[in-house]
Parts: structure tokens; C-alpha cells; sequence
């Protein structure tokens, strides 16, 4: 079992930067993806960005690229998600999620591969 908590939302004028984390406990953390994923009001829940187990490789969101960054710290059991130039469309639910894929190359972006998710925590991005 592995719990998530994320922490780091809140509200910030467009334009503005916020950091996300996403705190791991449970089994090994390093045998597991990560991912960023989203749900804005009347939304399907999307992904926003993924991270494979050692850090090395990560995938975003066309919309998202250059101006959020995932990475990991195996050593704490956490995961980031550094959001810059935050756009009033960025207003959602984010959500970390984790998926077993142990030494793995490649990130995960299909949320029906992840096996466990945290409890949400909100972005409010106003105009």
C-alpha cells in the first residue's frame, strides 16, 4: 500500500508560479512512476505530467510544456510539480498518482496504469 498527500495549492494571479508536492509513504518508493494529472470544474480528469522511477525521463502536457516541471526526490519520498506563468485555464484539481513500474525508462500518462492517487489539492489561477 502507498499512501499520497499532496500539498502546495492555493490561489495566485495569472502569471504567477506555485510548487506542488506529493509526499510518499509505504513500500518503495523508487519502484514507482509518478504522475501529475488534473481535473478542472465540468472536466474529465486529464494528465498533466509524468515522471519515470529514477528521475530520468518525464512527459508533459503540450499545454503545460515549459512551464511546469515534474521531478522526484527518492530520498525524501516526494514528488514535484513546479507550476510557472500559471494561466486562469490551469484552475483544477491536481492530483499525484503512482504507478509500479519498477526501473523502467519510460513515464507513465495513462491514468488506468497508475495504482494509487492522493486526495487532490486545489489550483486556483485568477485573471
Amino acid at each position: 500500500q502507498v499512501q499520497l498527500v499532496e500539498s502546495g495549492g492555493g490561489l495566485v494571479q495569472a502569471g504567477g508560479s506555485l510548487r506542488l508536492s506529493c509526499a510518499a509513504s509505504g513500500r518503495t518508493f523508487s519502484s514507482y512512476a509518478m504522475g501529475w494529472f488534473r481535473r478542472a470544474p465540468g472536466k474529465e480528469r486529464e494528465f498533466v505530467a509524468a515522471i519515470n522511477w529514477s528521475g530520468a525521463s518525464t512527459l508533459y502536457l503540450d499545454s503545460v510544456k515549459g512551464r511546469f516541471t515534474i521531478s522526484r526526490d527518492n530520498a525524501k519520498n516526494t514528488v514535484y510539480l513546479q507550476m510557472n506563468s500559471l494561466k486562469p485555464e490551469d484552475t483544477a484539481v491536481y492530483y499525484c498518482a503512482a504507478a509500479y513500474s519498477p526501473y523502467s525508462d519510460y513515464p507513465v500518462s495513462n491514468e488506468r496504469q497508475y495504482d494509487y492517487w492522493g486526495q487532490g489539492t486545489q489550483v486556483t489561477v485568477s485573471s
